[in-house]
């Protein structure tokens, strides 16, 4: 036991160090801690993924490749692996790294890996692109992936003077869960160029759907959520929307966890799909004391069906998770046509990160189409006047005017949520 201490111990110093961006401090503890215990399956994961979320992946290559044995110390490891040699364009070990990690024959490995699969395709038919999103890095070593987490409702900032009225109290010990933002197998941007452009239709869902799900886990007296999305700042140029080409691994949970302040019982992850039209998502909840996965929802969808399929698998998360609605003045509701309601929820979040300067305005593609459909569906209660009305401020702030003759809920709350964004 004291053994395992004074390791972890010098683990955290090592992290301390990165944190302080003193990476030959970090190095050298490192070396020390391998020397000794490299062949540790829990040193080799956190030294590998402490490396990586902050972005030193030439460094994971380095010092934990040499040492690392799949059958000794597991997945874990190999997948921050396989994301280092992505993220440096090395398609010939990556695939080496894959080959190992499926020979596993670990099922509930399989998605992800083939999300792997086709990054690694991907490298290898345009090998001058940058870095698969979701790896944390440009080929220097200098890129970084930063998650940003929600911990309201994305329309309720800006109103945060009618808190207690808006948001039901949250007391006693409370289930914490992050719905975090969900992988686009393939999507990757395949050109810098690429990269720039306005989001795509499945990159928009794929973080629109957390809000959603957080949004309507934070009117529940029995957790307390956040959405966490990510944002790519690349070695040169200002930051971008990020896509994540593969599911996440227990190590990116482990940061989740770790980066969250009072850390998280629970993380639901998932992929969205598109082919011909048809669409997949499946979610994937996380038990985090285990780090085990404990249930996994589909559904598919074609435009006609979005949503009721939509609304199918929202209830069946909220049966497992035992979501029950909270007391509060806002009377929140699920929405009966989600699929307009993630797009209002993306593009408000959209012009939130675009006013606290964190993505450049030309990331994002117009919004009027977004503010005319939002102010078509406000009328229908009080959360989707608040949503018309938040999006609509903050398209003014950047000198977007929004359609006249919007009809709101009748509703006190939403009077005041005028007057507060009038000033």
């Amino acid at each position: 036991m004291a053994v395992a201490a004074a390791v972890k111990t010098r683990l955290a110093s090592a992290r301390e160090r990165l944190e302080s961006k003193d990476l030959p401090g970090a190095i050298a503890i490192y070396e020390e801690l391998l020397a000794a215990s490299g062949d540790r399956a829990d040193v080799l994961v956190t030294v590998s993924g402490d490396l990586g979320s902050h972005g030193h992946l030439s460094s994971i290559i380095e010092l934990v490749a040499p040492r690392y044995d799949a059958d000794r110390h597991g997945p874990a490891t190999g997948l921050n692996l396989l994301q280092a040699y992505l993220a440096v364009q090395n398609a010939e070990a990556a695939q080496h790294i894959l080959d190992i990690l499926f020979a596993l024959n670990r099922p509930e490995l399989e998605d992800r890996l083939h999300g792997f699969s086709n990054a690694i395709a991907e490298l290898l038919i345009a090998p001058d692109s940058p870095s698969p999103a979701g790896t944390g890095a440009s080929p220097a070593g200098v890129a970084k992936v930063g998650l940003i987490t929600f911990s309201k409702p994305i329309w309720f900032y800006g109103l945060e003077p009618l808190a207690e009225q808006l948001l039901p109290p949250k007391q006693g010990k409370l289930r914490r869960i992050a719905f975090a933002q969900l992988a686009v197998p393939g999507g990757a941007p395949k050109s810098e160029e690429e990269a720039r452009q306005p989001e795509s239709e499945l990159s928009r869902l794929s973080r629109a759907i957390p809000l959603w799900f957080a949004e309507t886990f934070y009117f529940s007296p029995l957790y307390t959520p956040v959405a966490a999305v990510g944002i790519m700042t690349p070695a040169e140029g200002p930051s971008q929307i990020m896509t994540f080409g593969a599911e996440w691994t227990v190590e990116n949970l482990r940061q989740l966890v770790e980066s969250t302040e009072g850390g998280l019982d629970y993380i639901v992850t998932g992929a969205l799909k598109c082919t011909t039209g048809d669409y997949e998502l499946a979610l994937r909840i996380w038990e985090v004391k285990s780090f085990r996965e404990r249930k996994v929802f589909t559904t598919r969808w074609t435009p006609s069906s979005v949503d009721a399929s939509l609304l199918e698998i929202h209830a069946k998360v909220r049966a497992y998770m035992e979501w029950s609605p909270a007391s509060a003045a806002l009377a929140y509701t699920i929405p009966t046509q989600p699929r307009g309601w993630l797009d209002t929820l993306a593009a408000s979040m959209n012009l939130f990160l675009v006013g606290k300067a964190i993505l450049p305005r030309e990331q994002l593609a117009p919004v009027d189409d977004d503010l005319r459909a939002a102010g078509q569906r406000a009328a229908m209660n009080e959360a989707a006047s608040l949503g018309y009305l938040t999006l609509r401020a903050r398209a003014a702030e950047l000198g977007t005017t929004a359609p006249e003759g919007v009809t709101l809920a009748r509703s006190p709350l939403v009077d005041q949520a005028l007057k507060v964004l009038a000033k």
